[in-house]
């Protein structure tokens, strides 16, 4: 059918307006989609012949491999970006190829060989003069100059010194290909980026290079907005543009209004000198683009903040209210700057600002009245529009067919305010910065329990869903008691059972059962009684369907907290790494930062201990300036962190410590580390609140406390096991003298409540370039998207021994991308690197369980914890729940699972800890991750080994594949 190409033309859709391509001649045409389906039809027609039985195929292959393309090239471009066709070329061949159309691949492949060939026969007759060959550049005000090569030249070179695996060449021909003349000056500047991020898969270093290269850009809109001019630098000139830049900086800032004016009262020559612009070319190019997209201050739409200029921003805004406050600044400053410890998200984006709200997680309990719910739901919208993620206690408030004294009627439970809560976070969206997040907890008795796990299910009456909001058990010991005893289970509605809420450990058991034993009499209402396992596998079967509720425990957050003489702890944060006392009177604030941990490791592969002791002692102190410093939305946060002055410490680049240790994280050793690191993180942060105390005074509420007491966090396990007999097996061991640390205490007291914290770091840990909190690694090569867009990462230290090993090369390069990033079944790696570089997914996850607690012995309160299961079953999820309650874990985050696809790729399983080998019964707690009864299929005889269905009976027929949490979800970016 010769008329068979007519039927691939096209209009250029509203999503291609603004692309053009750049031809071989230099001329610059729109973007057009068709012209690409034309040619591939051509292709197949001159391989395949019009044949009328081949037309359908072939043009439904034309149109779904025109779309593949389309995408692939246009995804990688800012709005109004430019194509080289040869690129449009390659990706044609490319599609062709991975639809198995190798025939027709092969035609256009010689096709376009010919085509050159005639191509360079052409110029040898006709020699294009050198003058004509000159491109020029559209300046902003419009104006046009030639394209200054010298300087692209130089530009290059000085951002690939020091990077010895990054061709330079290669870099400068990609980038003059992407150039047309009249390109404007802002794309030059795309093409030089653009030239670096497509190698990054090749090698690391290219991200470094392309944040680099991505620098001159930052410069040239910064300095020409400070100084008024348009102004170029090369970073070379840096060392003495940046003092008076600063100067000009902070002025510009506070006319405009952006920053306190109190800033302009600091000494900023002797600030402007203690810059170091030699950092600026430490970042990789993720995080470079993360801080300009969202961090750096802007006027409209001009970023005007260099990278050092912002960390010394945030540095000043932390040391506003100190008397030594340039050395103070200049101290935090060289904290941030070189990445060895970075304060949370909301810190930085708004320290040294008319609006100093530094704080990331605020928990609220919501009272059982109409004026108190949507008091509530007002604070929430407060709190969120300053960038503070959101924890609700919704216990108290009645549920499903309660009696309402006021009106005679009956309740239609807490479900329907927490759809309104859920789009009061949609509506306020942090200033367009990120998304307001929220999570609701309930605890397990609340008779509404059942319709609270269904909440996220994408079917059913949407008018009782809530698609955006995180939702979290909080889940009484009594209960896991009665599941690993397949005991029953009473559900109340809170106003007849009015002190369950305030109760915990034994003295909550007491009044349980004395409510049940009411329900029996008849005493009560408004009660249900089911089987406690078939409440247990409604949960875990919502968590593998929908990723919610999360597992986290009321009583181990109870028992062990410092702070259990004044209030109780009700709830834990957006991401389950806070617990503090919430009531109607205090919002809880937690101020969070993390210590970068592979910066702490030394040359010798030893964990550095006196740069530990450094950097937790003035972290210490940037935490607890935020206190004073804080923009507070509402009087019940302020009252609160006023009294108790909590902090959460916390930690990230686990990940990256142990590969300079050589640990794999599926091991005893790491286990060990875990423990022995986070020790050292606890004394020196408990010792620092202390030595703040002796200059600053304790907190208010500190007597009564258990600091008070001399009970520190690893003395409190005692607490939390008098409670739970047996079901404790939480490891005690200490390696440090904490002896002289309690008479510290005693001396001195606290400055704070609450000091550690591990929260989620997960755009903190991109601006430094590690890996996040205490993660393992996802993929050693995955495209990650975030609010900023898509970002090829790939593990340095993993390419660094593939070097070593002569192992690194296009094939590695295309195998690992095939098998998503895992080293497991390719033949040529070595056992001990596939050991080192296996990846969550490929883990059991009862090696985090294993770490995780030894780490949670040390922490006054949680963890931000995230487990893996590449196929999520009852029984495993049955069994790794259990595990984290036995092993005294307070809280627990998202369950993250493979799509099937991924799975499917992964043929080798990783090797499991020791306990799913050998089998054995309940042993001492020091052996673990063997020593635990939940971690064994043999071990039915023990408390908690209540057997889990198969998954087809747990959770029912026609599940799906589980939703959980998607590790690249561009908006989940929590507290940090």
């Amino acid at each position: 059918m010769a008329s068979e190409p007519a039927q691939t033309t096209h209009t250029p859709s509203s999503a291609e307006s603004g692309y053009s391509v750049i031809r071989r001649n230099g001329k610059v045409t729109d973007f057009d989609s068709g012209k690409i389906a034309v040619a591939i039809t051509k292709a197949f027609l001159a391989v395949e012949g019009d044949s009328a039985q081949n037309s359908r195929r072939i043009h439904d292959t034309v149109k779904k491999l025109t779309g593949q393309i389309t995408d692939n090239l246009l995804r990688r471009l800012d709005d109004g970006g430019t194509v080289h066709i040869e690129d449009i070329q390659d990706q044609v061949e490319l599609a062709l190829m991975r639809e198995g159309e190798y025939k027709v691949a092969r035609s256009y492949v010689v096709y376009r060989e010919k085509q050159s060939e005639k191509r360079a026969e052409e110029e040898k007759k006709h020699p294009q003069p050198a003058n004509e060959t000159t491109l020029h550049v559209t300046l902003a005000d419009g104006t046009r100059q030639p394209l200054d090569i010298d300087r692209l030249h130089n530009l290059i070179t000085e951002a690939c010194e020091g990077l010895a695996e990054v061709d330079r060449e290669a870099i400068l021909r990609d980038t003059q290909r992407n150039l047309f003349d009249g390109v404007k000056e802002s794309d030059v500047e795309k093409a030089l980026v653009m030239g670096a991020r497509t190698f990054i898969e090749k090698d690391p270093a290219y991200s470094t290079l392309a944040a680099r290269l991505l620098m001159d850009g930052i410069r040239r809109e910064a300095l020409s907005f400070v100084f008024k001019m348009p102004k170029q630098a090369a970073q070379n000139e840096m060392v003495d543009i940046y003092p008076d830049y600063f100067k000009s900086y902070i002025h510009t800032a506070i006319e405009k209004e952006l920053v306190d004016s109190e800033l302009g009262l600091f000494d900023l020559d002797r600030l402007g000198k203690a810059l170091k612009p030699e950092l600026d070319f430490d970042f990789t190019y993720l995080g470079l683009q993360t801080l300009y997209d969202r961090y750096f201050i802007h006027y409209d739409g001009t970023r005007f903040e260099l990278p050092q200029a912002f960390y010394m921003r945030v540095a000043m805004g932390l040391a506003i209210n100190e008397l030594n406050r340039e050395e103070r600044a200049i101290e935090f400053y060289n904290l941030l700057s070189s990445f060895d410890f970075m304060s949370s998200t909301p810190t930085l984006f708004n320290s040294g600002t008319l609006r100093p709200q530094l704080s990331s997680c605020y928990l609220t309990t919501v009272p059982d009245d109409l004026s108190g719910i949507y008091n509530a739901m007002r604070d929430n919208a407060l709190l969120s529009k300053y960038a503070g993620g959101l924890g609700n206690d919704w216990t108290r408030v009645r549920g499903l067919g309660a009696h309402i004294k006021g009106t005679n009627g009956k309740s239609q439970g807490v479900v329907p305010f927490l759809k309104v809560a859920n789009d009061t976070a949609v509506a306020v969206n942090q200033g367009g910065k990120r998304k307001g997040a929220v999570c609701a907890y309930l605890e397990t008795w609340h008779i509404d329990i059942e319709e609270f796990l269904d909440m996220r299910k994408n079917t059913g009456d949407d008018r009782r869903r809530t698609h955006d909001m995180n939702t979290a058990n909080w889940i009484p010991d009594m209960f896991m008691k009665r599941v690993a005893e397949e005991g029953q289970w009473t559900l109340f509605s809170p106003e007849e059972v009015d002190d369950l809420h305030d109760l915990t450990g034994l003295a909550f058991e007491k009044a349980y059962t004395e409510y049940e034993e009411k329900a029996a009499r008849g005493e009560i209402r408004n009660f249900k009684q089911l089987p406690a396992t078939d409440l247990w596998r409604k949960m875990l079967g919502m968590l593998f369907e929908t990723g919610h509720p999360w597992v986290t425990f009321k009583d181990p957050c109870n028992l062990r907290s410092p702070q259990q003489h004044v209030g109780v702890v009700h709830s834990s944060n957006l991401c389950t790494e806070i617990t503090l006392n919430t009531s109607d009177k205090e919002i809880a604030v937690c101020n969070l930062g993390s210590v970068n941990m592979v910066k702490h490791i030394d040359e010798n592969g030893k964990l550095d201990t006196q740069k530990l002791q450094k950097t937790v002692r003035t972290a210490m102190r940037m935490l607890d300036n935020v206190i004073e410093y804080n923009y507070y939305s509402v009087p019940q946060a302020r009252n609160s962190n006023l009294l108790h002055r909590p902090v959460g410490l916390g930690i990230m680049g686990f990940q990256d410590a142990l590969y300079k240790l050589r640990l794999p994280y599926s091991s005893e050793e790491t286990v060990k580390f875990a423990d022995e690191s986070m020790e050292a993180v606890s004394y020196y942060a408990i010792e620092a609140s202390s030595d703040l105390a002796a200059e600053r005074g304790k907190y208010q509420s500190y007597e009564g406390s258990l600091w008070s007491k001399g009970i520190l966090p690893i003395d409190s396990i005692k607490l939390l096991q008098e409670a739970r007999g047996e079901y404790l097996q939480q490891d005690d061991s200490q390696t440090m003298d904490w002896d002289a640390l309690r008479d510290k205490i005693k001396r001195q007291g606290m400055r704070n409540s609450n000091t550690m914290a591990i929260a989620p770091t997960a755009t903190i840990s991109n601006i430094c370039g590690v890996s996040q909190s205490i993660e393992p690694t996802y993929q050693n090569i995955f495209v990650k998207s975030n609010l900023s867009g898509e970002f090829t990462v790939i593990n340095p230290y993993m390419v660094e021994d593939l070097k070593a090993r002569d192992l690194w090369d296009e094939v590695m390069i295309n195998d690992l991308k095939y098998f998503d990033g895992s080293l497991q079944s390719i033949d040529r790696i070595p056992d001990e690197l596939k050991a080192l570089y296996t990846t969550a997914f490929e883990m059991d996850a009862r090696w985090l369980i294993e770490a995780a607690s030894r780490r949670q012995k040390w922490i006054d309160q949680a963890q931000s914890l995230n487990l893996y299961m590449a196929e999520p079953s009852g029984k495993k999820m049955d069994n790794l729940y259990k595990l984290a309650w036995v092993r005294g874990l307070k809280t627990t985050y998202y369950l993250r699972s493979m799509g099937a696809t991924g799975a499917e790729k992964t043929s080798s399983a990783p090797t499991p800890p020791p306990s799913a080998q050998k089998p054995t019964g309940p042993t001492p707690v020091a052996s673990a991750p063997t020593a635990s009864p939940v971690a064994s299929s043999a071990a039915a005889s023990a408390p908690l080994a209540s057997a889990a269905a198969d998954p087809e009976e747990f959770l029912g027929e026609g599940m799906e594949a589980p939703q959980a949490c998607s590790i690249l979800e561009p908006d989940c970016e929590a507290c940090q």
